[in-house]
């Protein structure tokens, strides 16, 4: 499982990848993340407000800072 946080290199998303993280390790799963900080690839997901999470080239969600729980619900 590849996944991406999209967005600037703020602390929003800093903050979602130290979630994403943490829902990984709960979960007990493989994933590489990826920090994705180029906004011509960022637009290229459709994605205008981050931080956003894209999963295996599927765009999860933009815009807001998902917590612990509510990412594993995800990755589920």
């Amino acid at each position: 499982m590849i996944i991406k946080i999209l967005g600037s290199g703020c602390s929003k998303c800093a903050k979602l990848t130290e979630n994403t993280k943490e829902a990984i390790a709960k979960l007990g799963i493989e994933a590489e993340i990826v920090k994705v900080e180029d906004f011509k690839e960022i637009m290229g997901y459709g994605v205008m407000s981050t931080p956003a999470m894209v999963v295996d080239e599927k765009l999860m969600f933009y815009g807001k800072v998902m917590k612990t729980e509510e990412i594993m619900n995800l990755l589920k």
